[in-house]
């Protein structure tokens, strides 16, 4: 099959097996229908999908993939490249785009507490984003991780803050994703809520030194949806990743911190391109 059949095939099986959504209208257009396939993989449960169909799946992902164009870490400039005299400035990158093009052994996800992704069709986080274009069987394996979780610590089991989850990349560049769920800002920020922040970059940086991942992405950790002030957030990722990287010389070889909007590139910028 070509790119424009897969996308015909999929559209088609997964609205077949939804019987809610089958008699929704297929647009005649490719983006009217990848726009459909996104929202029907987007509401999709958990649950076996014929090898058929997987298998399309997979090879319509990876064209998708190639066609927005793999970024390499080895391309992306260091911030001492770059002129900064930060002590960790040749492990440390910005970049800004989108996460899912990065060829990492780890990209770090804004997950929620449920860790089965977003189910909010075409919704434009990060979450969202990296399920789709991972492919569903992302969704299963946090699906399976969390019933065993559920097994061990009871039914109403969530995962909690701070506390990541490793699992494949699928048909992502990345080799892995690691999913984690940052604190979220109700009213007023508070100290908790900061050490909390601080808790995730710690804890997954912890997460790729026991499984000998070297280089790992990270978004804006509980920014956007989650309403952490992202000039707050900003400092306490580097920060905490500074002394962490400090205090393990040799392990991870390359923090990127991935953003997305311009004003998240300036707070990094502030803080990482310093110089003499």
């Amino acid at each position: 099959m070509n790119q424009d059949e897969r996308l015909n095939y999929l559209v088609e099986n997964f609205r077949e097996e939804n019987a809610q959504y089958r008699d929704v209208p297929i647009p005649a257009d490719p983006e009217g229908k990848r726009q459909i396939l996104r929202s029907l993989m987007n509401i999709r449960m958990p649950k076996v999908l014929p090898p058929s169909v997987l298998t399309a799946q997979d090879e319509y992902l990876q064209e998708r993939i190639r066609e927005n164009g793999v970024v390499q870490l080895a391309d992306i400039p260091t911030i001492r490249e770059c002129g900064s005299t930060h002590p960790c400035g040749d492990r440390i990158s910005i970049w800004q785009g989108d996460i899912t093009r990065l060829a990492a052994d780890a990209i770090v996800n804004a997950a929620n507490a449920q860790m089965l992704g977003c189910f909010i069709p075409m919704h434009s986080c990060i979450d969202n984003q990296i399920h789709t274009l991972a492919g569903v069987q992302l969704r299963a394996e946090c699906a399976r991780q969390m019933r065993e979780l559920r097994a061990e610590h009871g039914m109403e089991y969530e995962q909690p803050t701070g506390v990541p989850m490793l699992t494949d990349g699928y048909n992502l560049p990345a080799k892995k994703i690691i999913h984690v769920v940052g604190p979220m800002v109700f009213e007023k920020l508070t100290e908790k809520e900061e050490d909390e922040l601080a808790l995730c970059y710690r804890n997954v940086l912890d997460l790729c030194l026991e499984n000998n991942l070297k280089t790992v992405v990270f978004c804006c950790l509980s920014t956007g949806v989650f309403r952490f002030p992202g000039q707050r957030a900003s400092e306490i990722a580097v920060e905490t990743v500074t002394d962490w990287l400090k205090e393990h010389p040799g392990t991870v070889e390359r923090v990127v911190f991935n953003v997305f909007r311009d004003e998240d590139k300036e707070y990094y910028e502030q803080r990482l391109l310093q110089t003499a």
